[in-house]
């Protein structure tokens, strides 16, 4: 008989493309992995791995028996969906993902009820940003992410899942504390044309839309530098280095920072998501509400 937890192995493994992809969704070790994997291939009798350069991909046996390990998954999950649902009891396990204003904004209040309300559930989370959040929902390796759009650069929402709104956050520009702009009571992002701006990443969502902001009020905006945590942006902000945008949710406050109110209203909207089948859920539907429950002081 198949073993489970190595046909969830081997499915990781197909949907990561390699070892170390399936150990990190895993939370498990590589050596552990590769462990499973070879007690799979002696049950099964044929060889599911093999060597690709430095890496590995699976036989066509492998193909084969992972695209059943998948079909069997979403069944089981699908099961225990059905008898969570069944008991109405909210226990057991919920994974939950978050981008980092989220989950620092967000999170102690939610996680404060969901432990008081609901004291046999145990929710267990992770700083992810956005797009890894909702393709992780859609492996299976979260059960909810709490995700992001703009209000002028919405994003589309997979075949599948699910989503719930929770707030609208609405941004600001930082601006160092001396800078000429400090003291208005608004400002226009076309008022910055000519300043150096720090912006997160490239390939980021978040950047992605700045870009198409700034470029669309007809600025060809000039980068100084790139940085993913808030924390380090206000820091460049406040040692003069540029100017950025700046959500309030879970907002730092350092120093030698102004934060100006935007006023085209730039808002991110921020939603709670979860695949469809998983909504049946009583732990799903009870952590959705405690996000819910939390956001609705910081709504607008």
């Amino acid at each position: 008989m198949l073993n489970l937890e190595r046909l969830r192995t081997l499915d990781a493994v197909a949907r990561h493309g390699s070892v170390s992809g399936a150990a990190e969704g895993l939370h498990v070790t590589t050596s552990a992995v590769s462990q499973q994997l070879s007690k799979l291939e002696r049950e099964v009798g044929q060889q599911l791995l093999a060597k690709n350069g430095r890496g590995v991909r699976l036989t066509d046996a492998g193909f084969l028996l992972a695209e059943h390990a998948a079909a069997i998954l979403a069944q089981v999950q699908r099961a225990q969906a059905d008898i969570e649902a069944q008991r109405g009891q909210v226990v057991g396990e919920v994974r939950l993902a978050a981008f980092p204003t989220a989950a620092r904004g967000l999170l102690p209040g939610a996680l404060t009820a969901l432990r008081a309300g609901h004291p046999d559930l145990r929710v267990r989370t992770a700083e992810m940003e956005p797009e890894p959040g909702v393709r992780a929902v859609l492996r299976g390796d979260a059960d909810l992410a709490i995700v992001l759009d703009w209000s002028n650069k919405r994003a589309p929402v997979p075949g599948g899942l699910e989503r719930a709104h929770l707030l609208d956050d609405s941004a600001d520009v930082a601006l160092p504390a001396g800078h000429r702009f400090a003291g208005r009571e608004a400002v226009d992002l076309a008022d910055f044309a000519d300043e150096e701006w720090v912006s997160w990443p490239e390939g980021e969502f978040c950047h992605d839309w700045l870009m198409f902001t700034l470029r669309s009020q007809g600025i060809e905006p000039r980068l100084g530098h790139f940085a993913g945590e808030h924390h380090t942006q206000l820091a460049l902000v406040a040692a003069g280095f540029g100017v950025c945008v700046t959500p309030r949710l879970g907002r730092p406050r350092p120093e030698g920072v102004v934060f100006v109110p935007v006023r085209q209203q730039v808002r991110r909207h921020i939603y709670a998501t979860w695949r469809g089948d998983a909504g049946r859920r009583p732990s799903v539907r009870a952590v959705v509400e405690a996000l819910r429950a939390a956001a609705e002081p910081l709504r607008g």
